[in-house]
């Protein structure tokens, strides 16, 4: 156990430029505190205790900030970043080194127990502040999910996700998201959508320049027609 706290207060000072120190990271970061929380409450759920379960995930709501069903399965190196307002269902899975900011929902739409509720999260995937996640399906590795996204289907390895509702805005694999990005911020990141947008714009910018041509044309045309006839006429 003490090996595995030792390894998650290594990914919080990795993660965390404002974390100084293990002691620190340890004493006051409820984040920390919320996930072995968790791991006691997930024990008695998974004996057959769920009411201590339930009691005990509920202390460490109120302990935290931080609401973690203990049905809930948690990976290791999993980082909560400053952690109030998040809520964890009962069918969630969050893989190993996965990035969870505040206010994050991991919820589900269906109201039958026993289903798969919940979203599952791959390996290394980032969750942006406010974002909710609502469905039983998966969020690939690597995946980042930009704050206050509203994400209701499955989002593949490496995607970056932004928007209500949530869309691709970048395609990827787990392999090229290997770096971490902070809050699933991508620095000069452009928006498909927005791109798409302003090519649209520029071509309807191409159209009205080609129009307001061809109109001085026709108008040089006709001035050109007219003083034909008047020629014509004169010479009668």
């Amino acid at each position: 156990m003490f090996k595995t706290l030792r390894g998650d207060i290594a990914c919080i000072l990795e993660r965390d430029p404002a974390a100084r120190s293990w002691w620190e990271v340890l004493t006051c970061y409820p984040g920390l505190h919320a996930i072995y929380i968790h791991k006691l409450s997930r024990w008695f759920w998974r004996h057959g205790l769920r009411w201590l379960g339930r009691l005990t995930s509920h202390v460490g709501r109120w302990l935290t900030g931080i609401e973690i069903h203990p049905g809930a399965a948690i990976g290791s190196c999993v980082f909560i970043d400053h952690g109030m307002g998040v809520v964890i269902g009962e069918t969630a899975e969050v893989g190993d080194g996965c990035t969870i900011y505040q206010g994050v929902t991991l919820g589900g739409t269906s109201l039958y127990r026993g289903q798969k509720r919940h979203p599952t999260l791959g390996a290394g995937v980032v969750v942006g502040a406010g974002a909710k996640i609502l469905g039983g399906f998966r969020i690939g590795d690597g995946a980042k999910i930009g704050s206050n996204a509203v994400v209701v289907k499955e989002v593949p390895d490496g995607a970056t996700v932004v928007g209500v509702p949530g869309r691709i805005v970048e395609e990827g694999t787990a392999k090229q998201a290997v770096r971490f990005a902070a809050y699933a911020v991508v620095q000069e990141q452009d928006d498909p959508y927005a791109k798409a947008i302003r090519e649209l714009v520029e071509h309807s910018r191409e159209l009205e320049q080609s129009i307001t041509a061809l109109k001085e044309r026709l108008a040089r045309l006709e001035r050109q027609g007219a003083e034909a006839d008047k020629n014509i006429r004169v010479v009668k």
